[in-house]
């Protein structure tokens, strides 16, 4: 019942208004374009029973399980960012850029090789195995970027990029290694809804709906942190519980989004800037938005793979780089010459 009315209040908010409507729009776009174009109406048809066989089978077989897992991912990214932002109280905390999604995607391929079988239970073992290495990268970068009680831009970047190149090399060795998993796992590293079935859908959500449901809720603890760690016990806050807790909930959401994704960079980069500067730094607005911005955002990015080069199509993973490279520049350089918090 409460979060029935938290959602509700959310969505006649008007600053949560003009975001739901991108949102709509993004799905309604995703379920039509494609190799075969369905256009709006047959789509109602479709969704009340009354369309074609063969629009019916490929809104409900391929494109709505592709939307869903592509929405999902894109929410995950987005909340995960916004999080890690919030929490190293750094601007570039992307799980991308700091070696995170890397460190989930090693994790990720190690359970693949080991070849389980194509099920359910099959498919959890991905992203326990990603969130796991998540965890361990989490703990890596920070203990190497750490000086004192700060985390600076630059030691963050590099040991980011370090422990994301060791764990890209180990991807690729284990990857060369595979056989029957190779095309798999290669298709899966470019970033996109390679597993794109209600399967891979149900065995991401518990991860996804855990992690998500956590990190909603914590805007007020991370406005704390962003005092610094002595004020934010000061106020009442318990400071290492709080940063485990968002520490956890924030890697197993994006181990969710790598295990069946792939690795897929900047959406949690850019997401959660673009929200701050239109909505404010209040976290228990940004995190909510940021979770639908980063839905949308890849829902978008996905459609593009799709029609650019038509009919081949394009990594989602490409796309995202290409827009995400001048931004994180930008915020690199807005971020040194003016400082962010």
């Amino acid at each position: 019942m409460c979060l029935r009315v938290y959602l509700f209040t959310s969505i006649m908010n008007r600053a949560y208004f003009f975001p739901f409507l991108l949102l709509f729009l993004a799905l309604l776009l995703s379920l039509a374009i494609g190799s075969v174009f369905i256009s709006p109406r047959e789509l109602w048809n479709v969704l009340f029973g009354n369309g074609s066989e063969t629009a019916t089978s490929i809104l409900w077989k391929i494109r709505l399980p592709r939307t869903v897992l592509i929405a999902l991912t894109g929410a995950a990214l987005g909340g995960s960012g916004a999080t890690y932002q919030g929490l190293f109280r750094n601007p570039l905390a992307d799980p991308f850029l700091i070696g995170i999604a890397s460190g989930a995607g090693l994790g990720a391929v190690i359970a693949m090789s080991i070849e389980w079988p194509y099920s359910f239970w099959g498919l959890m073992a991905i992203p326990m195995a990603a969130f796991l290495a998540a965890l361990l990268t989490v703990f890596i970068v920070y203990t190497l970027a750490r000086v004192g009680q700060t985390i600076p831009t630059t030691n963050l970047i590099l040991a980011g990029v370090a422990f994301s190149s060791f764990a890209t090399s180990l991807t690729s060795f284990l990857m060369i290694r595979s056989t029957s998993e190779v095309r798999r796992a290669l298709g899966w590293l470019l970033g996109g809804a390679t597993q794109n079935n209600w399967t891979a859908i149900l065995a991401m959500l518990p991860y996804l709906l855990v992690g998500l449901g956590i990190l909603i809720f914590s805007g007020h603890a991370l406005n704390l942190l962003q005092f610094g760690d002595d004020q934010a016990q000061q106020l009442g806050l318990n400071v290492s519980r709080a940063k485990r807790i968002l520490l956890i909930a924030s890697s197993l959401t994006t181990a969710s989004a790598v295990a069946f994704s792939g690795i897929i960079g900047f959406v949690g980069l850019i997401v959660p800037h673009l929200i701050r500067l239109w909505f404010g730094p209040d976290y228990r607005r940004l995190l909510p938005l940021s979770v639908l911005g980063g839905a949308t955002a890849l829902l978008i990015s996905d459609i593009l793979a799709r029609i650019l080069i038509a009919p081949q199509e394009i990594p989602v993973g490409i796309i995202t780089a290409l827009a995400g490279a001048p931004f994180f520049l930008w915020v690199l350089r807005r971020s040194k010459n003016q400082g962010f918090w």
